[in-house]
């Protein structure tokens, strides 16, 4: 089949034909995952009794906008939490995680990092290291203390460390995916046990979850394992690539009650915010997203087990669970990073024929990559892949809207890396 549409030599097909037949097994954990989500989804749709009128939305100010609260209502059933904020307002995963941080945090209180340094968009936010005087109204500035601990060698939270330093955390962030940094996602036990131990030191303490890229990879939410919060974005997994914009804040109700009024202003909270015509979007990207993220879930195990053979590291293993849609690729050098994105820019639906180069980006210490020929800008539930221009110079390949279609992408990516090194 891709011979027919794509000029691929005779021995990458070769090994693209291994590697689907190696991820079977895979696929069909995905696939059993997909079908109970997709079944809890639309259970949750039918219990919170959604109607046509849902989805038309509302101008202004938005007051008694019931599709958005609806919506609220919705997200909360389907993730196992008390309350949320599924928003179009949400510009961005950050974005929702900022609210978070600044509707939790006061003056003299700990934001305490239990996963290592959370993702460097994150920087600016919190304020650490020269970040803290950049005047740009960082926790830091408002005198938020920030702490961090560091993963162990393989990959495993310190625990002891966590239980003696969560005392005193008003909140604990944990991070679920990985970020650009060389360390697993988490898994829900993880997540679980994390948040046992920082509520064994502190019962008061926050566990808060940034679950992006983690949603719907497994049966469950952190919020349904002891997490108290958790927040992500909706162009990523919970949008279905249908969502043009937007995130969400999800779990205990008295956190997003405050979360709400950090939102918009404090004293009108969550009962302000016209949602405009996009609650369509945002219903129909959150009944779609199980199976969206399947595709995603599909295509990083191909790629994983495709560049293995062809001779890189790649992480996860092919063969292990899945938290979130992300597999990485040790190119070994910038030349092979910037391959791998062109071969992806090349594969994808939208601005095929565009060269992506290296530039510095808002919030990032290094020159970053990124390939996306995306429906909608900066989607990374769509097939994707990005990196950071320094050592050991790791691709960061994720989402995936149907696996047919990222599947070529990925054997063009690897056709590109190959003629690169040539």
């Amino acid at each position: 089949m891709m011979k027919e549409f794509f000029d691929l030599p005779a021995d990458l097909l070769q090994l693209d034909q291994q590697a689907m037949a190696d991820c079977k097994e895979a696929f069909d954990r995905i696939c059993e995952i997909r079908d109970y989500n997709q079944v809890k989804v639309l259970k949750a749709f039918t219990d919170c009794h959604v109607a046509a009128s849902h989805l038309v939305g509302s101008t202004g100010y938005g007051y008694d906008d019931a599709g958005r609260d609806k919506l609220d209502q919705l997200f909360g059933r389907i993730v196992g939490a008390e309350d949320a904020l599924c928003r179009a307002s949400f510009l961005s995963g950050t974005h929702a995680l900022t609210v978070a941080l600044f509707g939790l945090l006061r003056a003299g209180d700990t934001l305490l990092a239990v996963t290592g340094r959370p993702y460097d968009t994150l920087g600016g936010v919190i304020g650490w290291d020269d970040l803290a005087k950049d005047g740009n109204g960082s926790l830091a500035e408002y005198g938020v203390r920030y702490e961090e601990i560091g993963l162990l060698a393989g990959g495993e939270p310190d625990y002891a460390a966590i239980a003696q330093k969560a005392a005193y955390a008003k909140v604990c962030h944990i991070q679920r995916s990985r970020g650009y940094a060389d360390r697993p996602a988490l898994s829900l036990e993880t997540i679980r046990k994390i948040a046992d131990a920082c509520h064994a030191a502190n019962p008061d303490t926050i566990v808060f979850v940034d679950n992006c890229y983690g949603e719907f990879t497994q049966k469950k939410e952190p919020v349904a394992v002891g997490a108290d919060l958790m927040a992500g974005s909706l162009i990523k997994n919970p949008g279905g690539g249908i969502a043009p914009t937007g995130g969400y804040i999800a779990g205990r109700a008295d956190l997003v009650e405050k979360c709400g009024h950090r939102l918009t202003a404090p004293g009108t909270g969550r009962e302000l915010g016209c949602s405009l015509d996009t609650l369509r979007q945002l219903y129909l990207g959150l009944y779609y997203a199980p199976g969206v993220t399947a595709e995603a879930l599909k295509t990083s195990v191909y790629a994983s087990r495709l560049f293995a053979l062809m001779g890189y590291e790649t992480k996860p293993h092919y063969l292990a669970d899945r938290n979130d849609i992300i597999t990485s690729i040790e190119t070994k050098s910038a030349a092979a990073l910037c391959a791998v994105c062109e071969g992806i820019q090349a594969g994808s639906p939208v601005d095929s024929f565009v060269r992506p180069e290296p530039y510095a980006m808002p919030g990032y210490t290094d020159q970053v990559i990124m390939a996306a020929g995306a429906f909608t800008l900066g989607s990374s539930i769509e097939l994707s892949c990005d990196g950071p221009l320094r050592e050991p110079f790791t691709a960061y390949l994720q989402g995936g809207l149907n696996f047919a279609a990222s599947r070529a992408g990925v054997l063009l990516a690897a056709d590109k890396m190959r003629r690169q090194l040539v």
